[in-house]
C-alpha cells in the first residue's frame, strides 16, 4: 500500500473540487441561517425601540391622551402615521397601551417610597417574523422557520 505522499499527482487531480462540492451545502445552510438570525434580531430590536419611543411620548402627556400618536410612533416611527411600517406586517392592532385610565389597578398611583407616580406601558404582541429563505423539497421544507415574537413592551413613569 502506498502512502498518500507517494501517490502520483495525476491521481489526486480534482480532489479539491470534490471536497468543495461536499462542503458547499452545509456552508450555504450556515450562511443562510446566520443571515436570517441577524434579520430576526434586527426586527426585534426595531420593535423594542419603537415601543420605547411610544412609551416615552406617552410619559409626557396626561393619562388617556395621545394614544393615537403613540400607536403611530410604534408602527410607523412618526406621528403622522405615514410611510412604511417599521417592520413588515406590523399593524396598529398589535400595539396595546396601558396607563392609569385603562389599567388603574396596576398603573395608577404607584408608590415609589418617595411619593407616587402613574405608569404607562406600550406593548407590541403577536408580531410574526417571516423568513425570506424557504426551500420546499417535496414534503420537507428547508429554511428558517417563521416565528412569533413574545410580547415586546416598555414601561415608564407618566406625567401627573
Amino acid at each position: 500500500m502506498r502512502h498518500a505522499a507517494t501517490v502520483p499527482r495525476k491521481r489526486q487531480r480534482g480532489v479539491a473540487a470534490v471536497e468543495f462540492g461536499i462542503l458547499i451545502v452545509p456552508l450555504m445552510l450556515m450562511l443562510f441561517g446566520l443571515t436570517e438570525y441577524g434579520r430576526a434580531i434586527y426586527q426585534y430590536n426595531t420593535l423594542a425601540k419603537a415601543t420605547r419611543d411610544a412609551t416615552r411620548f406617552l410619559s409626557t402627556v396626561a393619562p388617556g391622551n395621545g394614544w393615537g400618536t403613540a400607536r403611530c410612533l410604534a408602527v410607523y416611527g412618526n406621528t403622522a402615521c405615514n410611510g412604511a411600517a417599521l417592520a413588515p406586517g406590523l399593524t396598529a392592532a398589535m400595539v396595546q397601551i396601558c396607563d392609569a385610565t385603562n389599567c388603574p389597578t396596576t398603573h395608577a398611583v404607584v408608590n415609589t417610597g418617595q411619593g407616587s407616580v402613574n405608569l404607562v406601558t406600550v406593548t407590541i404582541s403577536g408580531y410574526q417574523f417571516h423568513s425570506l429563505i424557504d426551500f420546499p423539497v417535496g414534503a420537507l421544507t428547508i429554511g428558517a422557520p417563521d416565528m412569533t415574537f413574545g410580547n415586546i413592551s416598555n414601561t415608564m413613569r407618566q406625567a401627573l
